[in-house]
């Protein structure tokens, strides 16, 4: 073995000596406890629970019938969270909060990093109006000024693009089932 290369494993030796008795091991102290994870659902490393999946069916202004593949939110800690932090929404897809009651629903975007379109449904099931291309990581209250039971979010430009608008009709599939809680 060269000089050279001894003197380096020298080095590397005595490097780990002293990071080794910086340890709190190597003291005499317990290490430090383990991080607990976070409860604040608004978090960005906050670990959702699945959420249930359904469809939507939207009748668009022309007779034309678009199926969306929905996470459900049916739940308080759900319906907050909502779509925080995601960085993309495909085509297809949505969320769909459910509430207990139907009235008058405000949604902000504080920690939403995707724009959505905002399609507000009441409870005969008729589209009640549209918030097109939400902009995100706001506060601003997005809201269509009536009553609703639903709120479905899909893509920004995806209600125009398809044809739906204030009084088409919707369905569900899948959500007889899932539990709305308050």
């Amino acid at each position: 073995m060269s000089l050279r290369r001894a003197s380096v494993h020298a080095v590397g030796a005595a490097l780990l000596l002293v990071l080794a008795c910086q340890a709190p091991e190597a003291q005499g102290k317990p290490p430090p406890a383990p991080t607990p994870p976070p409860t604040d659902v608004t978090a960005k490393d906050y670990v959702m629970p699945t959420l249930p999946r359904a469809f939507v069916r939207l009748h668009d202004a022309f007779g034309g019938v678009h199926r969306v593949e929905v996470e459900v939110a049916a739940t308080p800690d759900a319906r907050t969270r909502g779509l925080m932090w995601r960085t993309e929404m495909a085509a297809g897809k949505g969320m769909l909060f459910l509430f207990p009651d139907e009235e008058v629903q405000s949604f902000w975007m504080r920690n939403t990093l995707i724009s959505l379109d905002m399609i507000f449904i009441n409870s005969q099931m008729k589209v009640a109006g549209i918030v097109e291309r939400a902009q995100p990581r706001t506060l601003t209250a997005r809201s269509v000024g009536a009553p609703s039971q639903y709120v479905l979010e899909v893509p920004a430009g995806w209600s125009q693009s398809v044809g739906v608008t204030k009084g088409s009709a919707v369905e569900f599939e899948g959500i007889a089932q899932i539990q709305i809680v308050p």
